[in-house]
């Protein structure tokens, strides 16, 4: 039996393929913005949410040729909002990945258009992903509302103005849940849909498993960007004490906040608990906990 991690790996390996023939252009006029789009996106990375999707459809039945397809779509907009965060108007970050920031390399203009390329490239995925008329339609609803202004946009508006001053524990919780839980609960909402049988109460239990995964992966993140090595994280450290936000580790110690983190991964894995096929997706939710970087 694979492990989690080849099953990642593998999971990514399509992924990236996939990605590889969708991102690339023989037009001489627009190869510099190929290649900033390119930079980022196959810059690598665990691929959670595209593993998801993926991981969704086959559990329920779904056909990975048209999930792949959404995987990769979910995968450019996470890539879209992290080319934007790091922005010098935004989180202002030289180190991604262990690579300079797309800005760095290709400048603030054209990393702000592969941005946007790669958002609205998602959409022309799900439009050829061989799924029915009413598919397409919701996965476009899907990945909408949880890219937008009340979904992972709203979460970076409220991060932005966030301050130690004003921030308290549910407006946190809140705030992470748009952040990074909306894509989270969009990766398997959209592999539910490629799974034609899916039921509300399918829908109703993986949703609660993405967000209680999305909540417990972002208390991790709070804590290795205090004790994580930068090194081996590929990415600055600390800079959110440094800007004055709050995290999870101005109302909990590291102790306390990873054992929030454990109950919270319980609660992911109780929610499917019920299914029979349940094994990848209770597997990545340790592995997100015991997470090094």
């Amino acid at each position: 039996m694979n492990t989690i991690e080849e099953k990642l790996l593998s999971y990514a390996g399509k992924v990236e393929h996939f990605l590889s023939q969708s991102v690339s252009t023989d037009d001489k006029d627009l190869l510099s913005l190929y290649a900033s789009m390119r930079y980022s996106v196959m810059a690598g990375g665990k691929r959670i949410r595209p593993f998801l999707v993926l991981s969704v459809a086959k559990m329920l039945g779904g056909r990975e040729e048209n999930a792949i397809y959404l995987a990769a779509a979910l995968e450019m907009v996470h890539t879209y909002s992290l080319i934007h965060d790091d922005l010098p108007c935004m989180d202002d970050d030289d180190l991604r990945r262990g690579k300079p920031t797309n800005h760095k390399i290709y400048g603030e203009a054209v990393a702000t258009l592969a941005g946007d390329a790669l958002l609205t490239g998602a959409f022309e995925l799900i439009a050829a992903s061989g799924l029915s008329d009413k598919a397409v339609r919701h996965a476009v609803l899907t990945l909408a509302s949880a890219a937008g202004a009340d979904g992972m946009v709203g979460g970076q508006i409220m991060d932005l103005s966030s301050s130690e001053e004003d921030e308290d524990f549910n407006r946190l919780i809140k705030m992470h849940s748009l952040k990074t839980g909306a894509l989270m609960v969009a990766a398997v909402k959209l592999g539910l849909l490629c799974a034609e049988g899916a039921t509300e109460a399918d829908a109703t239990a993986f949703t609660a498993y993405a967000r209680y995964l999305g909540l417990a992966f972002q208390i991790v993140d709070d804590v290795l960007d205090v004790v994580g090595d930068e090194a081996e994280l590929g990415k600055s450290v600390g800079k959110d004490k440094e800007a004055g936000k709050k995290t999870f580790l101005h109302y909990l110690s590291p102790e306390e906040a990873m054992q929030y983190a454990t109950e919270i991964t319980e609660r992911a894995k109780a929610s499917i608990a019920g299914y029979p096929a349940n094994e990848t997706l209770t597997e990545l939710a340790d592995y997100l906990l015991k997470r090094q970087k």
